[in-house]
């Protein structure tokens, strides 16, 4: 199983920018997938997350302002990020929970990185 990570960039602060992650390989269903992010000298937090089912979570700092959604049919995670701030700047990783086929165990797995700055 890979994930592949697309859409990091540079932006202005208050713009926007948007992130996709695709999932492929043997896989039999995705249980959970979200978006981490490290900035430097920090450690890896959770950004937002989202279930098969849909229900999502976020994390307090980007409430209001981020939105992750997901298409099942082509085991893909977005993250749309709107209002941008400095303290946005990190690398965002893409996170999945995967049952492959043949496996009944569960396995986490990560994408490999995209740069998001936020500056001026």
């Amino acid at each position: 199983v890979v994930l592949v990570e697309s859409g990091g960039g540079l932006v202005q602060p208050g713009g926007s920018l948007g992130l996709s992650c695709a999932a492929s390989g043997s896989i039999y269903s995705i249980n959970y997938m979200a978006w981490y992010r490290q900035a430097p000298g920090k450690q890896r937090e959770l950004v937002a997350g989202i279930t098969s089912g849909g229900f999502t979570n976020y994390a307090d700092s980007v409430k209001g302002r981020f939105t992750i959604s997901r298409d099942n049919a082509k085991n893909t995670v977005y993250l749309q990020m709107n209002s941008l701030k400095p303290e946005d700047t990190a690398v965002y990783y893409c996170n999945a929970i995967i049952r492959t086929t043949g496996n009944p165990h569960p396995t986490d797995y990560w994408g490999q990185g995209t740069q998001v700055t936020v500056s001026s």
